[in-house]
């Protein structure tokens, strides 16, 4: 499809700090407010069961990947599970949905975290801006050329989980790494149950990313081993640094402290603990992190789909424009994400992501258990497990926004069904137009 595609060009360290640098880029910095408003006290616990459940999810897609290691990623196990049809097409738009949705999130995060430097209200017109402006500057850069990427991935990755390792040491430090406060359950049972499944949704949002290592499989030096070690080497990496952070945040802030601040909840912290200087450093970290994790994230998606143009199973407009596919998807895809940032704030850009990959994921584990089960040599209860924890979730989690934001459930059932009826038409169209020119 294009050059970007280099057999064994991407190292198992490269590959970690793909997986990790899209993870760490908008999870820990856009959800953990998020997760604590729905969990209180117990939210840092909230991480560790999200990474047991992405674990269990992880388990089909490394077998997926050691049986056809392929840069089609997702999309390419779709179409194995379900042949090349509406049931595999819309999961990977879906898988595809989710990540520009990430990609908003990003930006608003960058916003949100940029405007702690200034005296500007939470709710300024500015986080918008800022989101647009991040994701126009990702889109240029991408447009230009993809060199910076590959090349910058990996410091970006050590600055980010370095910076963020700092940050969480010094603030646990600076309360004597003390973790009473940090593990107090008085409040615990103020929550509902429904509420705590809610929070793993989230928490499961921000381990998404290890999807983004099996795009690069056909890339990776020995796949058949290396693609999953990358993907349990990043999801561990993610759960400590996860882990650190939230201790740190809930040992300098009340829950209440962290709810009101939630979409900027690393930098309010980092006031307590070390002051003004504190405050630039989070802020700093932060903005490289959905800088670099935009940026990434918008290449990874733009070549998903255009790799779904060039299997006959999304349609495409070339509307003038010249170039490559690729770069067609690189507009259409900072197009859509611009206009999520605008209209959508974080909790809700973070409620459709949670409840498309979901989805997407208990598609991809059905389909290995009823059709690639014997081929990928894939343990039934395993698979089981994790379409089980899945749904569990998912359903608790449709459930609290049911009763408090009906929006999100309309926007995301009217987009699957829009996805899923638009695609049924092109591909029968397709197969239309195929029989009359034969």
């Amino acid at each position: 499809m294009d050059n970007s595609y280099k057999k064994n060009s991407l190292s198992l360290i490269g590959a970690i700090a793909l997986g990790t640098g899209v993870m760490i880029g908008a999870g820990i910095f856009a959800l953990l407010g998020q997760v604590a408003e729905l969990s209180g006290n117990l939210f840092p616990f909230a991480f560790i069961v999200g990474a047991i459940i992405s674990g269990f999810s992880a388990y089909g897609y490394i077998k997926l990947s050691n049986a056809f290691p392929s840069a089609g990623g997702i999309a390419m196990y779709l179409v194995k599970a379900y042949g090349k049809g509406t049931v595999a097409a819309s999961g990977a738009l879906l898988m595809a949905f989710s990540m520009i949705i990430n990609e908003s999130l990003v930006a608003r995060t960058f916003g949100s975290y940029t405007l702690q430097l200034f005296n500007v209200g939470d709710n300024s017109v500015w986080v918008p801006i800022l989101g647009v402006l991040l994701i126009v500057g990702a889109f240029l850069i991408n447009i230009s050329g993809n060199n910076i990427i590959g090349k910058s991935s990996l410091i970006m990755a050590i600055i980010k989980v370095g910076g963020i390792a700092i940050f969480a040491i010094g603030a646990l430090w600076a309360v004597g790494f003390s973790f009473q406060d940090a593990i107090s359950l008085n409040n615990s049972t103020d929550y509902p149950t429904t509420d705590y499944l809610g929070a793993l949704a989230l928490s499961i949002l921000a381990y998404k990313g290890f999807t983004t290592i099996t795009n690069s499989g056909g890339e990776i030096v020995n796949p058949k081993k290396n693609v999953g070690r990358a993907i349990i080497i990043s999801l561990l990496v993610c759960t400590v640094i996860y882990l650190l952070v939230a201790f740190a945040v809930s040992s300098n802030l009340s829950i209440s402290e962290i709810v009101a601040a939630k979409d900027y909840s690393l930098a309010e912290a980092s006031k307590p603990a070390f002051g003004k200087y504190g405050l630039w450093f989070t802020v700093g970290i932060a903005i490289v992190a959905t800088i670099s994790g935009i940026i990434a994230s918008i290449f990874a998606v733009s070549r998903m789909t255009a790799m779904l143009t060039d299997m006959k199973l999304i349609p495409h407009k070339h509307f003038g424009m010249p170039g490559n596919v690729q770069k067609h998807m690189l507009v259409y895809v900072a197009v859509i994400a611009i206009v999520l940032t605008i209209f959508f704030d974080l909790s809700r850009i973070a409620s459709l992501g949670a409840i498309f990959y979901l989805v997407m994921d208990i598609g991809i584990q059905w389909g290995i258990l009823r059709n690639l089960r014997k081929e990928v040599k894939a343990n039934s209860a395993i698979i089981i497990t994790a379409i089980l924890l899945d749904a569990v979730v998912l359903s608790a989690f449709l459930w609290i926004k049911a009763s408090s934001d009906i929006i999100v459930i309309i926007v995301a059932l009217v987009a699957m069904t829009l996805i899923f009826l638009g695609e049924r038409w092109f591909l029968k169209k397709n197969n239309t137009n195929k029989i009359q020119n034969k």
